[in-house]
């Protein structure tokens, strides 16, 4: 899909006017898209990306359609972008947090999921602390139902998000060594990265302390090491994960000063990797434990652009699950 999607611009469809949509209606896990469906979404991300260069960021697809925000695990980046992607194609949004739900009475999910239902939404942007819980979500809802982080699952808008970061920085996937370095064992990021990536022919290696690392992780064909120079060596792409001490129970290595010293990413480590190397770290940022400031902010840090390419990529995902008529109701 290229190009703007104005009131009467005809979209990528097989019917025209009509988004071509996905095979399933949900979007739950990186694993259920095909390599020929991740790319449509990149595609269409692109046309998206051009609506926040205009002056009035806005088009009508989907305008009469209704999307639900539920989500019950705190977030910034996540939230605020799927709430921009919304407005942006005029869908009609709701915004539920876990601290003003019913779900702090008592209520279970499910229960708040047929209540949502009784409203008729589109679409529900689920965010929860359960891996899972979207899953279940999408068992009992008619309505369209979208993955934004499910416990130490999956996070497959990120690491469409990431893809499409990291396409605007190299020519093609197929052979690109992208080095994914931290917590591994509490990652939803990880996961879903491993999926989408090795699909479009990334070779994908993962590090980390032992204590941490994902046990089994080599059966998804990516390679595993505890050694942050063998997995710097070369690498086209650098993703850091945050250490996610809230998901710890114990200890999983001495001190976070003692992290940063083994697995830290410092100008001096990455001197190890390719000179067009992009670094990557998907939110929030621990400095000084896994990423030094000096490469955040350097010129190799593509971290703000992740960030801005979300809105996009939420729009690609909300319009092509949606299946709206874009000309329906144009002004």
């Amino acid at each position: 899909m290229k190009g703007a999607l104005g009131a009467r611009e005809a979209a990528p469809a097989d019917v025209p006017g009509r988004a071509p949509g996905l095979r399933s209606k949900h979007l739950l896990s990186a694993g259920d898209l095909s390599r020929e469906e991740i790319l449509l979404i990149l595609d269409s991300a692109e046309a998206m990306k051009e609506v926040g260069t205009r002056r009035i960021k806005k088009v009508p697809t989907l305008r009469g359609a209704t999307v639900v925000n539920l989500f019950l695990e705190p977030s910034t980046r996540t939230r605020t972008s799927f709430e921009i992607a919304e407005k942006r194609l005029s869908a009609d949004t709701l915004n539920i947090a876990g601290g003003t739900s019913s779900l702090l009475k008592g209520e279970t999910l499910i229960d708040t999921a047929r209540t949502l239902e009784a409203m008729a939404p589109d679409v529900v942007v689920l965010r929860h602390a359960a891996s899972g819980a979207c899953h279940l979500l999408a068992g009992v809802c008619d309505a369209r139902v979208i993955n934004a982080g499910d416990g130490m699952h999956e996070h497959p808008t990120q690491a469409l998000l990431d893809a499409f970061t990291i396409r605007e920085h190299k020519p093609g996937f197929e052979g690109l060594k992208v080095a994914i370095v931290g917590d591994l064992l509490h990652s939803r990021v990880l996961r879903s990265n491993i999926l989408l990536l090795t699909a479009l022919g990334a070779d994908v290696r993962v590090c980390g302390p032992r204590t941490l690392m994902l046990p089994g992780v080599e059966r998804f064909g990516v390679r595993a090491t505890t050694s942050l120079d063998d997995a710097l060596a070369d690498a086209d792409v650098v993703m850091l994960l945050r250490v996610q001490e809230e998901r710890m129970h114990g200890h999983f290595f001495p001190s976070r000063r003692e992290y940063f010293a083994t697995f830290g990413l410092t100008a001096e480590r990455l001197g190890r990797a390719r000179p067009d190397v992009i670094v990557m770290h998907p939110g929030p940022m621990n400095r000084g434990v896994e990423i030094a400031s000096d490469v955040a902010d350097g010129p190799v840090s593509v971290i703000l652009e992740q960030v801005a390419n979300g809105v996009a990529v939420r729009m690609a995902v909300l319009y092509l699950l949606a299946g709206f008529d874009v000309n329906e109701g144009a002004a």
